[in-house]
């Protein structure tokens, strides 16, 4: 599991100076090296756990059922899941026998690593629909006409929306084909330090790979009696990345708009953030250098300069009136735990001056408060750059 990264090991990359949550069981470790090696610090806990059943007795009667009657169409949805299931059906002896019923039909791979799990068992796919979306399987299939024909579909853990029951309304008979099932994690500890952070702000953005894991962080939320903080957190301030429209279902449903990249992979995803997360930062012209504040570090002039939390809670607030002088009170406010003792907001602030390396960015107005020395004249000039 991924710890938080420490900021300087990749300092110029687009996500640098910004957290992104991971929730992924499968392929975290995979999402989570693309977005350190683009600079970003991530929060890796995963909102639930794969469960194969092949000692399930469920899987073990639909394996017999397709044996016993050959479908017209087995629908193959995820790699993971028809290699898992022809596994399974090794173990119980009935390996060769699966693999000449499915020689028999007609089969069809959502995409290419399907495709590939397929061809490593030996056989040969009909059809893959170039989208890779099991939508443009369903319209293929209806087009066909599914009326008396038998169908098996591999499930995956994960809702298909109206694909069986669009399936069952034109008349198929349809075999579910469980290979594994999603359940919570066993250590919900990681889970409920990824919840905090996201309420608290703590992250810039949340990752969902599978609309189990939405469902799942959703679910805790709600048993922990924060579903609304989060739900105005992933609304207002940390951006949730979905790696397609399934995924984002759980989400939608709780009226959270999401991002999603146009093809539904993890590079894609990533790129995506690389393009939302800087546009969202707020560049601003101070004191003759161009500042940019992010999720818990600033670009100095395009240089990263780590910020202690404590120094981030100041500059925000300096930065949503910047040029006003923000009195120390309002930034006392602004500081977590820090009491009534203003002598807090004066020790932060040195901090900070010292972590940006650039004094003259914040004045100190005697008697009132501390202001940015922000340059009007410029700010044209940056706002186009």
């Amino acid at each position: 599991m991924y710890e938080e990264q420490q900021l300087g090991a990749v300092e110029h990359g687009p996500l640098a100076g910004f957290t992104v949550g991971v929730t992924a069981a499968r392929r975290a470790d995979e999402l989570g090296a693309l977005l350190q090696r683009r600079g970003a610090a991530v929060l890796h806990a995963p909102a639930l756990r794969i469960v194969p059943l092949a000692d399930d007795g469920e899987l073990l009667a639909a394996t017999k059922e397709i044996i016993d009657q050959v479908p017209d169409v087995v629908v193959a949805t995820t790699a993971i899941g028809f290699r898992g299931w022809i596994e399974a059906a090794d173990g119980w002896g009935l390996g060769e026998q699966l693999l000449g019923g499915l020689r028999g039909t007609e089969l069809l791979a959502r995409g290419p690593k399907v495709k590939g799990a397929i061809r490593a068992a030996g056989l040969t796919e009909e059809w893959s629909p170039s989208s890779e979306s099991l939508a443009e399987v369903l319209d293929r299939l209806l087009e066909e006409g599914v009326d008396g024909r038998r169908i098996a579909v591999q499930l995956h853990g994960e809702p298909l929306p109206g694909f069986v029951e669009s399936l069952r309304a034109g008349g198929a008979e349809v075999v579910p084909v469980p290979v594994y099932r999603w359940m919570p994690p066993e250590d919900i500890t990681p889970l409920d330090r990824l919840l905090d952070a996201t309420v608290s702000r703590s992250l810039d953005a949340l990752t969902f790979t599978s609309a189990p894991a939405a469902a799942s962080l959703l679910s805790r939320a709600e048993e922990r009696g924060l579903l609304t903080d989060l739900l105005s957190a992933l609304a207002h301030d940390v951006l949730p990345a979905c790696v397609g429209p399934v995924t984002a279902i759980p989400l939608q449903v709780q009226g959270v708009d999401t991002i999603q990249p146009e093809r539904f992979r993890l590079g894609p995803l990533v790129q995506l953030l690389c393009q939302e997360l800087p546009g969202r930062s707020r560049a601003l012209p101070i004191a003759g250098h161009r500042v940019e504040i992010r999720g818990h570090a600033v670009l100095v002039d395009g240089v990263l300069k780590p910020v202690p939390p404590a120094g981030m809670s100041l500059l925000r607030a300096l930065s949503r009136r910047p040029g006003w002088v923000v009195p120390r009170a309002d930034l006392l406010r602004a500081l977590p735990g820090a009491g009534r003792d203003e002598h807090a907001v004066e020790t932060a602030m040195a901090r900070l001056r010292t972590a940006l390396g650039a004094p003259k960015l914040i004045q100190t107005v005697v008697k009132r408060g501390y202001r940015l020395a922000l340059d009007p004249a410029t700010d044209a000039k940056y706002a186009d750059a």
